[in-house]
């Protein structure tokens, strides 16, 4: 018979002890961070450039479904979506703080597989990890992850700043994190039926990952710098295009015009679209989990954003009286509507 894997029980440590394990391999490059882990607060000195803070709460049964999804994706997924808050200010991260509610059920080599993926963000980012918490939970596991960067006053980005006749851009590609979840939501329903039947994921690696372990858009932006390119405005695509749209519209008090024809939505995402007969362009517009960046950027940078790899121009901004829709092949205009994810919605 195979060996049992090894389980240590958490109160085989105590709280204390187990904090010090998680954060042992806890190592700060940045220069903000003048103490990390192991005082009653971290330290961050000043760098003389504007400091940005998001946070987000994660809920088992939720935000994610421990039946398909391993905890090492978990952990990283964790941070990175706080990661792509800062980076949609125009801002790099430095540092984050991790808390964990924690139910029986865990073990400590459950919560190791987490943490690697959390240091797997943090050094893929050059992120520090420079505190946190952990409770007992009575619900589940929750994870609360804060996220620290800096910009320089002249390069933070703001929702508000988008000027009529500004392009409307994004990174990437949108639709293939929500396909990924209905893959592994409808796979689940089969397995709890019957699980003597393999998942059917054979082929269908991108929109997984996409999900799974999304990557924020640093690169991107690192690119934008080079070629002198500030956006007005800038949001990441968390809860659906339709919403992050209308959020900047609102913000900015425009209205704006997307084109149908130009949203880039992967070949994988319109092919298991239509094997699970959703429209792949719903899933573009109100699926969320992408996140991307949604953007935009001076009518004259026109020819250089065309050049550019991994950046899309989807449409432009309008008036705010002309409102915010979108333009179908044959001219049509469809009124957006806020129907992404709604973290408060009634069940």
């Amino acid at each position: 018979m195979p060996n049992k894997p090894k389980r240590t029980e958490l109160h085989e440590l105590g709280e204390f002890r187990l904090i010090d394990h998680l954060t042992q391999n806890a190592k700060s490059v940045n220069k903000s961070t003048v103490l990390g882990v192991g005082d009653d607060a971290a330290v961050i000195g000043s760098t003389g450039k504007s400091m940005v803070v998001t946070t987000d709460l994660l809920l088992e049964g939720v935000h994610f479904d421990l039946t398909y999804f391993p905890l090492k994706h978990l952990g990283y997924k964790a941070v990175v979506v706080n990661l792509s808050d800062v980076y949609a200010m125009n801002a790099i991260p430095t540092q984050i703080t991790v808390s964990l509610g924690i139910s029986k059920r865990f073990c400590l080599e459950d919560l190791d597989e987490l943490y690697n993926g959390i240091y797997l963000a943090c050094e893929r980012y050059g992120v520090d990890l420079v505190g946190g918490d952990t409770s007992t939970s009575y619900t589940g596991l929750t994870i609360s992850v804060t996220a620290i960067g800096e910009a320089s006053e002249n390069e933070l980005c703001y929702r508000s700043g988008a000027k009529i006749n500004d392009l409307l851009c994004v990174t990437g590609n949108l639709g293939a994190a929500y396909m990924g979840l209905q893959l592994l939501e409808r796979e689940k329903k089969v397995f709890e039926g019957n699980p003597n039947v393999k998942p059917q994921f054979t082929g269908w690696d991108y929109v997984l990952e996409r999900f799974l372990k999304p990557e924020p858009r640093k690169l991107v932006l690192e690119k934008l710098q080079e070629l002198g390119i500030k956006p007005n405005a800038m949001i990441d695509i968390s809860d659906g295009l339709s919403s992050e749209a209308m959020h900047l519209c609102k913000n900015s008090k425009v209205g704006c015009r997307i084109y149908l024809e130009k949203l880039p939505i992967d070949q994988q995402t319109f092919k298991i679209a239509e094997e699970m007969s959703i429209d792949a362009v719903v899933a573009a517009l109100n699926g969320g989990e992408d996140y991307e960046l949604l953007f935009t950027v001076p009518i004259e940078h026109h020819e250089k954003l065309l050049d550019m790899e991994g950046v899309s121009v989807i449409g432009h901004i309008t008036p705010e009286n002309t409102g915010a829709f979108l333009i179908t092949p044959d001219g049509n205009e469809i009124q957006l509507k806020a129907q992404g994810w709604n973290a408060i919605a009634s069940e």
